[in-house]
C-alpha cells in the first residue's frame, strides 16, 4: 500500500512538471506580447521595455519557469495576473467553487439518471423502455452542450419561467449586497446547468451500464447463485451490480477530470464565471500567470481525485492488490 502511494505521488510530480513545462512552451510560441497589451493604447518602445521588465518577460524562459516553481513551492503562491495584477490564488479561489459545484453536481445528476435507466434497460432488452433509453443515448451523444443549454434556458427559463436563465448564487457565504444567496437559491440556479452538463455523460453511462449488466447476467457465478436458490434481489445486488459497477467507478474518475475541461461550454451558456471562463479570458488576454495557475490547480485536482478513485476501486474489488 505504501509503495503504491509513493509510486503514484512520484508519478504525480512528474506529470505536474511536464504539464507546466508544456504550458510555458505553448504560451511562448504564441506570436503576441503581453507587455504591449499592458501599455494600453499609448504603446511606445520605452513603455514596452519597461513593462517587459516589470512583468519579468525579459528573462530567459527557464529563469521564469524556475521563479514560478520557487513561488509555488516556497510561498504557495501562483503569482499575480498580467492583466490586472490580482493575486491568482484569489482569482482561482473565487472561480473554483463555481466549477466544482457544476462538475460534482453534474456527476451526481448523471449517475442518478444513468444507473436506474441502464439497469432497467438491461433487464428489459428490446422493450419500449430499452428503445427509449437508446434514443436518449443517441441524443445525448450527438447534441452539443451549448445547444442543449440554450434550448433549456429558452424553454424552462424564458418560456415557462420555472428556473433562472443564468447567474450563480453563493451557497454559504454570499457577498454583502448580493442579489441572491443561500443553499436553496444556489440549488435553484444550478438545476439547469447540472442537467445540461450531465446529459452527455449520462448517455454514455446508460450505454455502458446496460452492456455491463447484460454481460454480467450471463456469467457462470450468476447462474450458480440462481441455481442455489438465492433470492433475485440478492443475486442482483451482490453478484450482478457489484461487478457491473466496477467499470463505472473507473470511468467516473476520468470523466470528472474530463468534465473540468468541458465545463467551459456550460459556464458560457449560463454565465457562470468558473475556471473555464476564467481560463478563456486569460488565454485571450495573453495572461500566462493566470493560465498557468488554472492549469496547475486543475492538474492537482485531477491527480488527487484519480488517486482517490484508484483506492476506492481497490476497496470495492478485493481481487485487486496494491503491491
Amino acid at each position: 500500500m505504501i509503495r503504491y502511494l509513493i509510486r503514484r505521488l512520484l508519478w504525480a510530480v512528474v506529470l505536474f512538471v511536464a504539464i507546466t513545462i508544456i504550458t510555458y512552451i505553448i504560451f511562448f510560441m504564441i506570436p503576441t506580447d503581453p507587455a504591449r497589451k499592458a501599455c494600453g493604447q499609448l504603446v511606445t518602445p520605452a513603455c514596452v521595455k519597461s513593462a517587459r521588465h516589470y512583468l519579468g518577460l525579459d528573462r530567459p524562459v527557464y529563469i521564469q519557469y524556475y521563479k514560478f516553481l520557487e513561488r509555488l513551492v516556497v510561498h504557495q503562491s501562483l503569482g499575480r495576473s498580467f492583466a490586472n495584477r490580482q493575486n491568482i490564488n484569489s482569482i482561482i479561489g473565487r472561480a473554483a467553487p463555481i466549477t466544482a459545484s457544476l462538475v460534482f453536481g453534474g456527476a451526481v445528476t448523471w449517475l442518478l439518471l444513468a444507473i436506474p435507466i441502464g439497469i432497467l434497460s438491461a433487464l428489459r432488452p428490446r422493450t419500449l423502455l430499452d428503445r427509449s433509453a437508446m434514443v436518449f443515448v443517441l441524443v445525448g451523444i450527438s447534441a452539443h452542450p451549448v445547444w442543449i443549454g440554450l434550448i433549456f434556458s429558452w424553454f424552462f427559463g424564458y418560456k415557462l419561467g420555472i428556473t433562472p436563465i443564468a447567474g450563480y448564487c453563493e451557497a454559504f457565504s454570499p457577498p454583502q449586497g448580493a442579489a441572491c444567496g443561500g443553499v436553496v437559491q444556489w440549488f435553484y440556479h444550478m438545476i439547469l446547468p447540472w442537467i445540461t452538463f450531465a446529459i452527455l455523460f449520462a448517455a454514455l453511462y446508460v450505454r455502458m451500464i446496460r452492456a455491463n449488466v447484460m454481460e454480467t447476467l450471463n456469467e457462470d457465478y450468476v447462474r450458480t447463485a440462481r441455481a442455489k436458490g438465492a433470492p433475485e434481489s440478492r443475486v442482483m445486488f451482490k453478484h450482478v451490480l457489484r461487478n457491473a459497477m466496477l467499470p463505472v467507478v473507473t470511468m467516473l474518475g476520468m470523466d470528472i477530470a474530463l468534465g473540468l475541461g468541458g465545463a467551459v461550454f456550460t459556464e458560457s451558456v449560463y454565465s457562470l464565471h468558473g475556471l473555464g471562463q476564467t481560463l478563456v479570458q486569460s488565454l485571450s488576454g495573453d495572461d500566462l500567470p493566470t493560465t498557468q495557475g488554472i492549469v496547475v490547480f486543475g492538474t492537482l485536482a485531477i491527480i488527487v481525485f484519480n488517486l482517490i478513485v484508484d483506492l476506492l476501486y481497490a476497496f470495492i474489488d478485493p481481487r485487486i492488490r496494491l503491491t
